[in-house]
């Protein structure tokens, strides 16, 4: 579980999911930029992408070796 390459696939599901949290909590009801609660996005976004983390941590011994993903159709290089 601990590879560099399990963490880089980790690192990058979280801030994927981190990204799509902001869009989606942002929505369509932002009248300006200036109008939004960005502490209240900014908070959302981290804790999605904790949750991401987590995820990716409790998956590892289930996965294909040296990746976060629980589908096998991943598949690892060495």
């Amino acid at each position: 579980m601990i590879t560099r390459d399990f963490w880089l696939d980790a690192l990058e599901r979280a801030l994927k999911t981190g990204a799509q949290t902001v869009v989606a909590t942002i929505g369509g009801g932002a009248v300006g930029i200036f109008d939004l609660d960005w502490v209240m996005v900014g908070s959302v976004a981290a804790l999605a992408m904790v949750l991401s983390l987590c995820t990716s941590i409790a998956s590892a011994p289930l996965s294909t070796k040296g990746t976060a993903s629980l589908s096998s159709n991943v598949e690892y290089k060495e």
